[in-house]
């Protein structure tokens, strides 16, 4: 209320924000034709799954998180992983220790784990 905008308008961004991203985090195939205009207007299953690749490279692209300009303005779009789909590899190679990601305190303790500069993030080829 202190910045201004009508509840409506936050309602409606809420609305269209959730619902984006259970269509682009939702493990769906859409066809190849289909896929290829969607991307022109929304980030796709497809489109959003590369950057959970387990190459740098890939993880830092297709940051986001329902319209597609924003990576192609910023040269992070990455049409398709080089091994495809259905053979790319997902998930970061150093956090892949059971005791680590599927607890609460390993998940809290994954930022602090490692030094700066050994973080995927930023790191492109």
């Amino acid at each position: 209320m202190l910045l201004g905008p009508p509840v409506v308008a936050v309602v409606i961004f809420e609305v269209m924000l959730s619902a984006t991203a259970m269509f682009n985090h939702g493990n769906i195939y859409l066809p190849e034709r289909i896929d290829r205009f969607l991307r022109l207007l929304l980030v796709t299953p497809d489109m959003d799954r590369v950057h959970h690749s387990v190459h740098a490279p890939q993880t830092n692209s297709n940051l986001g998180f329902s319209l597609p300009w924003w990576d192609r303005l910023f040269g992070t779009y990455v049409a398709q992983p080089p091994e495809g789909h259905t053979e790319m590899e997902i998930g970061l190679e150093g956090f892949r220790d059971p005791q680590q990601v599927e607890r609460i305190q390993g998940m809290l303790m994954l930022p602090f784990v490692h030094r700066l500069g050994e973080y995927t993030i930023n790191r492109r080829w």
